[in-house]
């Protein structure tokens, strides 16, 4: 599976650590940065990452911030992007289980390294169930998304 994965500077140091394990757990990873601990705008990680979710080129995404809110909102705007803020495991299966989330966000001053290995190899096992209800319900996503 080929994964993005990219922080702003509060979330940098967890990033690099998530980069080494992926790569260790046999992911292919794509670290779109920030590359260094210097003040850098969320938003801009975000949009480059979801991009490259957007356009198929990668499976999965995920975004490390301060609290995982920031980034949240900035992949939300980002048509075709279903974003969610994960700290713990049940939300980070469900939420692709369910509404067929492609890029989890975590805050790295909200869990250490232990718990955000648990949380993003729970969201990248995890399958989008093809169950009516589940299926209907991220059209009707979709088509909010539409209207704006």
């Amino acid at each position: 599976m080929q994964i993005v994965i990219g922080s702003d500077h509060a979330g940098f140091h967890l990033k690099q650590e998530l980069v080494n394990w992926l790569k260790q757990s046999g992911y292919q990873v794509t670290d779109i940065g920030s590359h260094d601990p210097e003040p850098v705008d969320f938003p801009d990680i975000a949009a480059t990452l979801c991009n490259k979710v957007r356009e198929g080129t990668h499976q999965r995404g995920i975004l490390v911030c301060g609290t995982g809110v920031g980034a949240v909102i900035a992949s939300n705007k980002v048509k075709g992007i279903r974003a969610a803020v994960c700290h713990d495991v049940h939300s980070a299966h469900q939420s692709v289980e369910h509404d067929d989330v492609n890029v989890m966000c975590i805050g790295a001053q909200i869990i250490g390294p232990w718990l955000a290995r648990d949380l993003i190899e729970s969201f990248l096992k995890a399958e989008f169930v093809q169950d009516i209800d589940f299926i209907r319900r991220v059209e009707k996503l979709t088509q909010l998304e539409q209207q704006n």
